[in-house]
Order: structure tokens, then sequence, then C-alpha cells
């Protein structure tokens, strides 16, 4: 069954990543880009995760996961090479509203990590549901090399302008108009 595509405001949210090396970094620093409410546990952590963590901010803590732990936390990342770990955190947390995603494991996640692109607020995600990451990745190049330069910009403007005139069709309709002038222009 396919993954139901959701954008989640993690402001607010706890995240915990357990794991430290090269799969870690990389969950790391897409999650980075949306929250720096992040805790990390790992045995041992690579140079990547390190600097990461102490450039950001983040809760380090170099120890094993304790059991439980995970309950703490509104997210976790597990991105270890323990697939009895992966199942243990994932088991820890059935009875509770915390969402697990355990790397390269799907029988253990309650959500998965798209290929992305973005650009100031333009977020959009390509997943093939773990069927393929590699083919979400390649999409997500060729779509990212398209996007037009200025897209950060429009669409701070429209932001402002979304505040400031008064909802209803007329705002609508501008904003329509706005939209396919700026997809004329650059595309």
């Amino acid at each position: 069954m396919s993954y139901f595509p959701a954008m989640i405001r993690l402001e607010g949210k706890r995240v915990l990543l357990v794991g430290g090396g090269a799969i870690a970094a990389e969950k790391l620093e897409k999650v980075l880009e949306f929250t720096r409410e992040i805790t990390v546990v790992a045995l041992e952590l690579s140079p990547e995760v390190e600097r990461m963590a102490r450039e950001a901010g983040l809760p380090l803590h170099q120890r094993a996961y304790r059991p439980g732990e995970a309950l703490e936390y509104d997210l976790v990342i597990v991105a270890t090479d323990t697939v009895e770990l992966h199942r243990q955190i994932f088991e820890e947390t059935r009875s509770s509203r915390v969402l697990v995603n355990s790397v390269d494991d799907t029988a253990y996640c309650d959500f998965i990590f798209p290929s992305f692109v973005k650009r100031g607020d333009l977020v959009v995600a390509f997943s093939t549901s773990g069927a393929s990451p590699a083919f979400a990745k390649q999409i997500r190049r060729w779509f990212e090399s398209r996007l037009p330069e200025g897209v950060e910009g429009f669409l701070s403007e429209m932001k402002a302008l979304r505040k400031e005139l008064p909802k209803g069709k007329e705002r609508m309709r501008k904003f329509e108009e706005m939209v396919q002038e700026f997809f004329r222009r650059h595309f």
C-alpha cells in the first residue's frame, strides 16, 4: 500500500534521532531544514553528525538508546544497522501517538522520507512508497533542474499579499493571474 502524502509542521514537535552514522547524517541534514528541536542519541558519532548537531545547538547524547525513551518524543527516526533496535522502538510506540521512521526498514515505519526539493516556502516531495528511492531521487533531480530562479521571491510576495488583501473571489482572481503570469515568464 502507498504512503499518504502529508506535510507536517514540526514546530513544537520533539524529534529523536537514534544513530550517528552516515545514514543518520543524511536524515539529520534533511530534518534540520524544518526544525531544530532534535535530540541525537548514538553510541558512535560520525564527524558529520557531530558537526551538524554542534552547529545547530542540538542535544547530543553519546550512549545507547534507553528502552521507552522514544515515548518522550513526537517523531522518532531510527538510523542504525541494528534491526532488533528498529523493531523494539517501533513496538514501544504502538500504543502511543509517536510516529517512527526506521531507515531502510518499511516494516517498522509509520512514515518514510521522500526525496524533496525545498526552495523557500516551496516544498515538493517525490516518493515511490519505498519501491525505489533511487527513482524518487532521480525524478527529484529532473524536476529541480527545471525550476526557474526567483521562485522563493515570488512566493514571498504572494505570502505578503495573502496577509494584505481581504479574502474573497477578487483575491483569488488576482492570485490566479499572478501565478499564470509567473508561469508564462518562466516556463
